[in-house]
């Protein structure tokens, strides 16, 4: 079905023609008719499949049909994680509703407060935030939520993880209860699926593939290394010029500093991500990633489902994920909208319990490999090669040419 027959306002249909999409992803196909019919919804699909244009196109559709109270007043809020994901989505809302007049805003910590007072304050039409913040905000009497119509909490399963289940309750009871409430993941636990039954009402059910299965596009590899041996085996792997644009997952803050530092002492460019970083530093971390600046993204799970990039040739779980759905969102970073990629972990004695979890959790074993030309039996350090030896640090040419390797897909979240 193209998008042309999804009845979505002409405005906004011409916005995802200029971002050059004539077909919709199965979620989109799937959700937006039930989102514009009006009902709520439970949207279930894997990453990189178009979530977060499912629910945007309609909810702008249906925006666009209805102007704009005087004075203004907040008629959407969508509630995400990260601060990542806040910004990602912020982007979506304003590409495709730029032929629109339509006032939006973020509210996330880590930035001043003001500017986001002031939006909740002047009745921001399309707010999108964490829930932390919002909350903290709301308890001062700041932003007015009567008029709301539409309500969306994205990543739900992640905002279960990170604590986020009682702020949300807290907000949700101050907003009408005449509304229309979306509700979007990769995986939905059993844990979300009964807190739906206090957030929307009577809610249509869209799944889209297996739960817990990660991209088709993704070839897996484990390798099995010494705890000692993991720096070194990284820095060897590196040499290979086709991971040209690779993201590295450290379970420890201090950890992601310390690969980071290991590989720029071994001469490839290398960024980090994490919450002990400030909101400029994680978004210049991204656009040099995004824009090539950097070789090299060195994050903890906090960008697990926060990193929206199209490109990434590998994913390398550095330290091996405590929780099976971590792997399978850490994993979905590449591999994105049918494209190719890899997915190396790296797996030590005492791993082999979580992997033996996570493959029965997938329903599939995964590949073994050994690193050619490299020495296991090594003491450790020797072996990092510094990369300035062998020219460029991209490697030479990247997958599907040269040019900008980032840019950002609404679609293919």
């Amino acid at each position: 079905m193209p998008f042309r027959e999804l009845a979505l306002d002409a405005r906004i249909f011409k916005a995802v023609q200029e971002a050059g999409y004539t077909e919709p992803t199965p979620i989109q196909t799937a959700a937006i008719p039930q989102i514009l019919a009006g009902h709520d919804l439970i949207g279930i699909a894997q990453t990189g499949t178009g979530k977060t244009a499912a629910f945007t196109l309609p909810i702008l559709t249906k925006l666009a049909a209805t102007p704009a109270a005087t004075p203004r007043r907040t008629r959407v809020l969508v509630l995400a994680p990260t601060r990542e994901l806040v910004v990602q989505i912020e982007e979506n809302v304003r590409a495709y509703a730029k032929h629109v007049p339509l006032s939006v805003a973020t509210v996330f910590g880590g930035v001043g407060e003001q500017p986001q007072i002031k939006a909740l304050r002047a009745g921001t039409e399309v707010i999108i935030a964490c829930p932390g913040r919002l909350l903290d905000l709301l308890g001062r009497r700041n932003g007015d939520f009567s008029a709301l119509q539409f309500l969306v909490l994205d990543e739900a399963d992640r905002m279960l993880d990170m604590g986020f289940i009682p702020a949300i309750r807290q907000i949700v009871r101050q907003l009408p209860k005449n509304r229309q409430t979306l509700l979007f993941s990769a995986s939905l636990s059993r844990e979300i699926e009964v807190l739906t039954h206090e957030f929307q009402r009577a809610p249509k059910t869209i799944q889209i593939g297996r739960r817990a299965n990660p991209a088709e596009t993704v070839t897996q590899l484990v390798y099995e290394v010494p705890k000692h041996l993991k720096p070194a085996l990284l820095a060897h792997l590196l040499r290979d010029p086709q991971m040209d644009m690779v993201l590295i997952f450290s379970r420890m803050k201090h950890g992601a500093d310390r690969i980071a530092r290991k590989l720029e002492q071994c001469g490839i460019k290398t960024a980090t991500l994490h919450s002990n970083r400030s909101q400029n530093q994680r978004l210049r971390a991204l656009n040099d990633f995004k824009s090539g600046a950097v070789r090299v993204l060195v994050a903890t799970d906090i960008a697990a489902r926060g990193i929206d990039v199209d490109g990434i040739s590998h994913v390398v779980n550095y330290d091996f994920p405590m929780h099976s759905e971590d792997y399978v969102h850490r994993i979905g970073r590449t591999g994105r909208a049918h494209a190719i990629g890899d997915a190396i972990s790296f797996v030590s004695p005492e791993d082999q319990g979580a992997l033996r979890s996570l493959e029965r959790f997938i329903g599939r074993g995964i590949v073994r490999k050994k690193a050619e030309g490299f020495d296991y039996h090594a003491a450790g350090e020797a072996h990092e090669p510094r990369e300035q030896q062998r020219g460029h640090p991209s490697g030479g040419q990247r997958r599907g040419g040269g040019g900008n390797r980032g840019g950002r897909s609404g679609f293919r979240r």
